[in-house]
């Protein structure tokens, strides 16, 4: 394709056109974890058109940003060159900076770059993972639910499902709404999973001391990583319990993290083993690519924080990747809604490399009953 400028609009791969769109998507159950309680998970997805093509994103966030998207946002990327990915993201950043960069502009704003990045991999007849420079054929996931509104037979079913029928190496559970009941929950889900990895998430319910009390009794039953045992606000509670923490018992935190400087701080001030990071909230693919790079500098490894199937290419490229999250919240979305949505195959899941971008088509028809906006 010959490349033409983008300065003053001009170019032979101009963006023409930029939608958003909200869906309200239900659960299959009531859902909670330490800090949070919801019965619907809301999808944004982000269409771009250049070439005849179509490049689709999408982030978990709120639908207030669709305005956002269609408007100011919008302006950063139409009649410029699909091609100049980087160029976007920067007028994008400069866009929101009165704004705030972090939260509903940063989810605003992945979503668009994931888009960009999809469009650019279509144009050019490669799947996404061929233009980014693939590190690993398939991604090791670890199955993630385990909500404290499920009972202990719940939990079970869920857990054995991923470890004994999808092959996951590792599984996760929610705590901290009621942290008494958590010793036996945590039992209840080790004496289901056999020799797999157990990891707990409490969405930073716990003071630092909280926190390092159930660690202790968390041990008793081989949990390996403990998600965001604090606020990821508070570092300093952070690299507390990191350094007191059991031996084996890794801290892992950064699914919060929407700008680079927030990965930075977490690394820098050696608050986690392992960090996290979004590619619906930090940046897109773009803003992910900076946070392993980061991650690679530090020497320290980069988990893939939810939406398995927007995070499979870039997950393939990224250096030092040790696993993503298979959510069951984005997992079941992403099945219902996208033609293309990854599956698990031995603890993996796999792009493939016969359909260009991302590989994902969004089924407009079939979202159509959760259109909010």
């Amino acid at each position: 394709m010959k490349r033409g400028a983008t300065s003053g609009g001009s170019s032979q791969a101009p963006v023409t056109a930029l939608r958003a769109s909200a869906y309200r998507i239900p659960t299959d159950a009531p859902e909670a974890d330490g800090t949070f309680a919801w019965d619907a998970t809301t999808l944004i997805v982000v269409e771009a058109d250049a070439g005849g093509a179509t490049g689709v994103g999408y982030t978990y966030s709120d639908a207030c940003i669709v305005a956002l998207i269609q408007g100011a946002l919008a302006a950063c990327v139409l009649n410029h060159d699909v091609l100049d990915v980087g160029a976007h993201w920067q007028r994008l950043q400069r866009q929101v900076r009165n704004l705030g960069r972090a939260g509903l502009a940063a989810t605003a704003i992945s979503a668009i770059d994931c888009a960009l990045w999809d469009l650019k991999a279509k144009l050019l007849g490669v799947p996404l993972v061929g233009l980014l420079g693939a590190l690993r054929s398939a991604v090791p996931v670890y199955g993630s639910g385990g909500f404290t509104t499920y009972t202990n037979q719940r939990l079970q079913e869920q857990f054995t499902g991923w470890v004994a029928q999808d092959g996951c190496r590792w599984v996760k559970m929610k705590i901290g709404s009621e942290p008494d009941k958590d010793p036996a929950r945590v039992a209840a889900a080790h004496s289901a999973i056999g020799d797999a990895g157990l990891f707990v998430d409490a969405n930073g319910a716990f003071t630092a001391k909280q926190a390092l009390y159930y660690a202790q009794r968390f041990a008793e039953h081989h949990v390996s990583w403990f998600e965001e045992p604090v606020s990821s606000d508070d570092e300093a509670g952070l690299r507390d319990v990191r350094e007191h923490a059991p031996p084996g018992m890794e801290i892992a935190a950064g699914e919060y993290g929407y700008t680079l400087d927030n990965f930075r701080h977490l690394l820098a001030g050696a608050c986690v083993d392992v960090l996290q990071a979004d590619a619906s909230r930090c940046g897109g693919i773009t803003g992910f690519l900076q946070a392993a790079a980061l991650c690679d500098a530090y020497h320290v490894p980069l988990s893939a924080h939810c939406a398995p199937a927007l995070h499979l290419h870039v997950a393939c490229a990224a250096p030092r990747l040790r696993h993503q999250e298979w959510f069951h919240d984005h997992a079941r979305i992403e099945a219902m809604l996208f033609d293309g949505a990854p599956r698990l195959r031995n603890g993996e899941m796999e792009p493939d490399l016969s359909r260009p971008g991302c590989g994902l088509e969004f089924r407009h028809s079939d979202a159509a009953r959760y259109l909010i906006k």
